[in-house]
């Protein structure tokens, strides 16, 4: 696989998150150079780029190598993704485009199809493309750059578990499009923050020799009122 120099850092990024690199595992510079077809320049920018993110660390006399998070880190980031999101939701309101709507009734139209269907294969893939979406129509680049780098180590960090409703959960992405929408930004906010809440509920770590308790992640005492959220 040859992949060009700009693409490195993305490309080493997502292997990271793929579980390609093991944690703690050495990442050296010449042979990422030779399985990315690149020369070892690019290379040490990318680690760097990397380190500081979070996902690579330099120790001394082993190099860089895959950070190994903790799981109070883990923690900290589904909590500043539920406080992000809604910010990122009640901006969208007020910058959103025409491009931005169609885009996001289009999403929610297929996943609310595909919900009904039974078909939950490719839920998850429209539910990352919903949420980007809705990150770029905040139109705040600062945020949109920390939400990306959220949902990477997210990703990297958790496995996720299938919505037990996946129609209701849909249901949900379609009130956060209707509050946008309509340019109701404390609405927008509201909405996405329960969905969040939900959805953080069936993340599960990966961090080995963590212990999955149920209560790890905060989680709603009541039911989201779906007939309410839409008017």
């Amino acid at each position: 696989m040859r992949v060009p120099a700009h693409s490195v850092c993305t490309a080493i990024r997502d292997d990271i998150v793929a579980g390609v690199y093991e944690r703690g595992g050495r990442l050296t510079e010449e042979v990422l150079a030779k399985r990315y077809g690149v020369s070892r320049v690019p290379v040490r920018e990318a680690l760097r780029t990397l380190e500081a993110e979070g996902f690579v660390v330099t120790r001394r006399h082993a190099g860089a190598c895959v950070a190994e998070p903790t799981e109070q880190e883990a923690a900290d980031l589904l909590e500043m993704r539920m406080l992000l999101e809604p910010l990122g939701a009640s901006r969208a309101a007020q910058r959103r485009t025409e491009a931005h709507l169609k885009v996001l009734r289009g999403l929610v139209r297929l996943g609310q199809e595909r919900a009904r269907r039974g078909s939950s294969d490719d839920l998850r893939s429209l539910g990352s493309w919903f949420h980007e979406t809705l990150a770029q129509a905040s139109g705040s680049p600062a945020l949109i750059s920390v939400l990306s780098l959220l949902r990477h180590k997210i990703a990297w960090m958790y496995s996720v578990e299938p919505p037990a409703g996946p129609v209701e959960s849909w249901a949900e992405h379609g009130a956060i499009v209707d509050a946008v929408a309509r340019g109701d930004s404390e609405r927008a906010r509201a909405v996405t923050a329960l969905h969040a809440e939900r959805a953080s509920a069936a993340h599960r770590l990966r961090i080995p020799g963590a212990v999955d308790r149920g209560d790890r992640v905060r989680t709603s005492q009541h039911p989201v009122n779906m007939s309410g959220l839409r008017h």
